[in-house]
């Protein structure tokens, strides 16, 4: 909300027009605000409208081994996080029976290159390589592979696949077929795709306008092909003079802090607007705002750097207040006749306006992985002279006897390596289903031993392509014996 002052000479606007209570209700009520008070969400529910569970459209990242064991949570984990899933697997109809329909699945086997078509790549942000040679244990598993999954008391074991073709073959075909589709740059993090929105904004996006405050501006936010369209009319008539669109309040808040600010792709028409953010659930609190100017009926691309944005209350600049990316609970577009502190907007002219969005994405100069490989560990072990191989894990004391799984998974990790992608390749050892949630240790050298949950490991593939510290990394990563619970921002500053 932008309280104005009456002129920048502290005269009254003479101007009059009828006031429209009716809007003025139906804001408060949209979002379950009551004047004086706050926000109160049984004011929503009272008037038929449900708290939105907002899910901002989310970059679209392809799943490979969707299915497996570590691949199923992964799949979960980014879709809690709002994110949209592709899931790549050879029988579409077994995964169908696993997943769901609500999931995007490509039928597609990385061991046959010519099925790795543009269907499996076409507008993903990054990959998460979940494959992995198929072993059973000799004896005989239950159906749902309840021995080869519990991973902790040891098996003798048989290959199924052909670890040559699945861990160095197939996935160097995965990794150079992606390159070609993958962005330039992993430093984007999609907000709003509004240019592939088919919904409704009405969940969302509700209008703010100096109707709050007596005046008459009126203002919506619509999806039009390839964009989200705020337009309008901003009146100064009963001391008015901006008119806004505002998300309710984001649950769960959006953290950015790994990033640098939020660039907006958009066609104005010659006005200065505004883009505002919030970092609590308050109706009336401190917004953080960044001007920014249009030039009519040109696409633009802004940046909006956090560390540009000025603190304000009502308009006025509160520059006590620091600016938290870690919770952004709100995302705002404004068009005001007034700057900062009673300053009048030099690009502003009253009547209709338009102003169209297609994508708001956080950026940041740093890259950030594309393509996350699990691996294993113990990958460069067989053969070295430095460790006695009967204290090994049975996966290094048999690698030969499984087909030399454990070397080709080296191939495989130097295939990605080699591919000029950013990655992330993580060697967990032994997995088991056990719960996570474990506190988790990491080293490098390929001498760590233990175990750590699929769980944990499916959740540290998602917080890789999010933290630009675990870019063109490898590592290994065992559970630490101990009832601490992960520090996931210490974990990944540690690499």
């Amino acid at each position: 909300m932008e309280r104005q002052p009456t002129n920048q000479l502290g005269e009254q606007n003479d101007d009059r027009a009828n006031w429209n209570l009716s809007r003025f209700l139906e804001t408060l009520c949209y979002f379950g605000v009551v004047p004086f008070l706050g926000r109160f969400t049984w004011l929503q529910q009272l008037f038929g409208r449900q708290p939105a569970t907002v899910e901002p459209t989310g970059d679209r990242i392809l799943v490979a081994g969707a299915t497996g064991g570590v691949g199923k949570r992964v799949v979960n984990i980014l879709q809690q996080r709002g994110y949209r899933v592709r899931s790549l697997a050879r029988n579409r109809s077994a995964a169908v029976e696993l997943l769901g329909n609500d999931i995007e699945i490509v039928e597609a086997d990385i061991t046959r290159p010519e099925t790795l078509t543009e269907a499996v790549f076409s507008n993903i942000k990054a990959a998460i390589c979940c494959t992995g040679t198929r072993v059973e244990p000799v004896e005989g598993d239950t159906p749902d592979r309840e021995k080869y999954y519990q991973g902790v008391k040891f098996y003798m074991p048989q290959v199924v696949d052909d670890p040559k073709k699945v861990e160095f073959e197939g996935i160097t075909n995965l990794v150079n077929a992606a390159k070609q589709y993958l962005p330039e740059t992993g430093n984007y993090k999609t907000i709003f795709d509004f240019d592939r929105a088919s919904a409704d904004l009405k969940e969302l996006w509700g209008a703010v306008d100096d109707v709050v405050m007596g005046g008459v501006s009126e203002s919506s936010i619509r999806i039009i092909p390839g964009a989200a369209l705020f337009s309008g009319n901003v009146s100064t008539a009963n001391s008015g003079g901006f008119a806004s669109v505002r998300t309710r309040s984001l649950d769960p808040a959006i953290d950015l802090s790994d990033y640098e600010g939020v660039e907006l792709r958009l066609k104005g028409d010659g006005n200065r607007y505004k883009c505002i953010l919030r970092c609590d659930d308050k109706w009336d609190g401190v917004s953080y705002c960044y001007s920014f100017d249009t030039i009519a009926d040109t696409w633009q691309t802004v940046r909006v750097p956090f560390g540009d944005l000025v603190p304000t209350f009502r308009a006025k600049t509160v520059p006590e207040y620091q600016f938290n990316p870690n919770s952004i609970t709100a995302f705002q577009l404004m068009l005001s006749k007034f700057e900062y502190d009673g300053d009048l907007n030099p690009h502003f002219t009253p009547g209709n306006f338009a102003l169209q969005v297609a994508t708001m994405k956080a950026y940041s100069s740093e890259a950030r992985s594309q393509f996350v490989m699990v691996s294993s560990a113990g990958v460069t072990r067989p053969g070295r002279e430095d460790l006695n191989l009967e204290e090994q894990p049975p996966a290094v004391k048999m690698n030969d006897q499984l087909g030399g799984i454990l070397t080709w998974k080296l191939r495989g990790e130097d295939s990605v390596r080699d591919s000029g992608v950013p990655y992330t390749i993580i060697r967990p050892c032994a997995l088991t289903e056990e719960e996570g949630g474990k506190a988790l240790k990491s080293d490098r050298g390929d001498n760590l031993t233990g175990k750590c949950s699929r769980d944990d490991i499916a959740e540290l593939c998602v917080r890789c392509l999010e933290s630009p510290s675990a870019t063109n990394q490898t590592f290994e990563v065992a559970e630490i014996d101990s009832s601490e619970k992960q520090d996931w921002q210490a974990f990944l500053a540690n690499l």
